[in-house]
């Protein structure tokens, strides 16, 4: 076991040892977008994105009751 953690160790050191050889570089965008999103596929994206989230939560919370009927039950 304490070989398994020294190989571990090894292979998570071994890149400090040799040097950042990678550079990270950021991308920045300097110009403007080239296509222009309106205001409904805005509204649309908000949307999906709060059904996908809040959606799940809502329903458990909705049927709350039911599933404690359920697990009282058995």
């Amino acid at each position: 076991m304490s070989g398994l953690l020294r190989g571990l160790a090894r292979i998570r050191t071994a890149p400090v040892l040799r040097g950042s050889s990678i550079t990270q570089r950021a991308n920045i965008a300097t110009r403007p977008a080239k296509d222009s999103i309106g205001p409904a596929e805005t509204a649309i994206g908000l949307t999906v994105f709060t059904l996908a989230i809040l959606g799940p939560a809502g329903w458990v919370l909705a049927n709350l009751e039911n599933y404690k009927n359920r697990d009282s039950a058995e």
